[in-house]
């Protein structure tokens, strides 16, 4: 476990937790850019960030096992449904600030205070540069056509991204219209899935596969990187944001909320909304290649340009995601 040196507590420093001016951290988040926030904010207001990081249903475990002696006081992840997984497994508490509903739209919150989004990633499709795209081609709805027939790429079905992006299409257009669609990109599979979202990518610029879906944060690290192998990728991609003549493009979130037994409640929230500030939102996008809750987009992703965001309240991304795994099961997507 990295970054352990001057903000995580270990097991046999447990105590220290419990001093007045600490906030104890679980984060499924692992990026440099988020010390520098939470070190800002320890200068600031004298609290220090006791962390521990791990995968986040590794943490909602560990939570859940500590009980009412858990140390944490707030479960930071990433993705709508993983929050909903840690929601529903009674890890948070519902808080009241009116900082954090001035500052994240409602759709971005949960409807009860229970966790509030942090950051935003969009799914976009990315597809060979020059390619020529069916008339009216700018839908996720159209990688089920025959004109893609062996020319999609995709992660697998389990990947917690496609989960919200079915669960937000049952929402659009019901379990069997959202079946229909998932047989439809089925069959115009290239291979079968494999690998993360930049895998995806590669796998068009080479030319294995002509189109795909990606998370914005993963192109936005592409972007800024100085490697020329990186900068060969980008140039052979082109980026459509779907359904802009519709609902608008699919956004997900990263993700926070206190704990049921925080042992330090108000400073946790102090920390929420320390993270929706101007300054932790600026290190989101230009740091980690992420859209802010709210407010300006800065950072690499800003060079995709503007557009027009679904905005489907996304605890629904959890709601569905029961019936979006059957979906993908009924569908053969492995």
């Amino acid at each position: 476990m990295k970054h352990l040196l001057s903000i995580a507590f270990v097991l046999t420093g447990l105590s220290s937790a419990f001093a007045d001016e600490v906030v104890n951290v679980y984060s499924a988040r692992h990026y440099d850019t988020d010390m520098a926030m939470y070190e800002r904010f320890t200068e600031e207001t004298g609290i220090k960030v006791n962390l521990i990081e791990g995968s986040s249903d590794a943490l909602i475990e560990r939570i859940k096992s500590e009980g009412q002696f858990s140390p944490a006081d707030m479960l930071i992840t990433v993705d709508a449904g993983r929050l909903w997984r840690a929601e529903k497994e009674g890890i948070f508490q519902p808080v009241d600030s009116a900082v954090l509903s001035e500052r994240i739209p409602a759709h971005l919150r949960h409807p009860e205070g229970e966790w509030f989004g942090l950051s935003k990633r969009a799914r976009v499709i990315a597809h060979k540069k020059d390619m020529a795209l069916p008339a009216g081609f700018g839908t996720y709805e159209a990688l089920a056509d025959e004109a893609f027939r062996g020319q999609v790429c995709m992660r697998s079905s389990g990947n917690i991204y496609n989960l919200s992006l079915m669960a937000s299409l049952i929402d659009a257009h019901g379990v069997k219209a959202a079946e229909a669609w998932a047989k439809g990109v089925v069959a115009n599979f290239a291979r079968t899935p494999q690998s993360n979202d930049t895998g995806q990518l590669k796998a068009v610029a080479s030319g294995e596969c002509t189109i795909t879906i990606a998370n914005t944060y993963y192109l936005g690290r592409l972007m800024a990187s100085t490697k020329p192998e990186d900068k060969a990728l980008m140039a052979n991609l082109e980026i459509v944001f779907p359904n802009q003549d519709g609902r608008g493009t699919h956004v997900n979130i990263s993700g926070a909320g206190v704990t049921k037994y925080a042992p330090n409640r108000e400073n946790a929230i102090r920390f929420l909304e320390y993270l929706t500030s101007d300054f932790a939102q600026r290190l989101f996008a230009e740091g980690n290649n992420e859209y802010p809750i709210s407010g300006p987009t800065t950072g690499p992703v800003a060079a995709l340009g503007e557009f027009k965001r679904d905005d489907l309240n996304v605890s629904v991304l959890g709601e569905n995601q029961t019936e979006a795994v059957k979906v993908y099961d009924r569908a053969g997507w492995k």
